[in-house]
């Protein structure tokens, strides 16, 4: 299978503190990988490493391909300020800057593309709404347009769930499905239970990394990655099953 990133050995660190170390971990055409661990043992970190943010201290990035154009990037807050003059297609259109240039000119291919994808997600009406009148879950429709406008290799979504509404929640994982028949997917998730519907493979990110090449994985595995998170399955009646308490001293 073609390889699109691989990371060797890698380190990374915030003022001289390491929150990453000996990563190694292999982006793939068709991937669609699901990332899971605990709050800051280092999965957004990752994801700057990855998208070339955050320079790491120790290893080596391999890119097949111009970085600028291999990544469509939604953050975990991707917030505009309300007062900001900027309508719903502007922002999808500014996908494009890293090929357009600051001073690069839309054609009307650009913005037909622009109103598709909004029609696509459900936000056609909003096209000249400006950006701060929009509800989260809107936002972050637009910014799933702006993300895939340049048509990446590969997709990253850091928590792409928190703003959206319960409504559209199951129907965004359906479009997700979609767009890995076009791309490689990356999403970082707190839930389990869900992505595991949808993903191909698991990466459990605790400092470190550990692939896991299905998307199955048991508690077992959790605690032998170090991953303290709840493991969720589904049945008739909804339910949790939650590690065994330790007994009392």
């Amino acid at each position: 299978m073609e390889n699109i990133v691989e990371l060797k050995n890698i380190a990374a660190a915030y003022d001289g503190n390491t929150v990453l170390h000996d990563v190694n971990f292999t982006i793939r055409k068709d991937d669609f990988i699901g990332i899971i661990g605990p709050n800051g043992g280092g999965k957004t970190t990752l994801l700057k490493v990855i998208l070339g943010l955050l320079k790491p201290v120790a290893g080596e990035i391999i890119y097949h391909g111009s970085k600028h154009s291999l990544f469509g990037y939604l953050p975990q807050n991707s917030r505009f300020d309300a007062r900001f003059p900027i309508n719903v297609r502007e922002v999808v259109l500014s996908g494009l800057l890293s090929e357009k240039g600051i001073f690069g000119k839309y054609t009307r291919e650009d913005k037909n593309k622009a109103d598709e994808l909004l029609a696509t997600y459900g936000m056609g009406d909003f096209r000249e709404r400006p950006i701060g009148e929009l509800s989260g879950g809107q936002m972050q429709r637009v910014f799933l347009c702006r993300a895939i406008i340049s048509s990446p290799r590969v997709l990253i979504l850091d928590e792409p769930s928190t703003y959206v509404d319960a409504k559209f929640e199951q129907e965004f994982y359906s479009l997700l499905h979609d767009l890995n028949q076009r791309m490689s997917i990356v999403m970082v998730s707190h839930d389990l239970g869900t992505i595991c519907s949808y993903v191909k493979t698991i990466a459990c990110v605790n400092r470190t990394l550990h692939y896991h090449d299905s998307n199955l994985i048991t508690p077992e595995q959790l605690q032998l990655y170090n991953c303290p998170i709840e493991l969720l399955t589904h049945g008739t009646v909804p339910h949790r099953v939650l590690l065994k308490h330790e007994p009392k001293a």
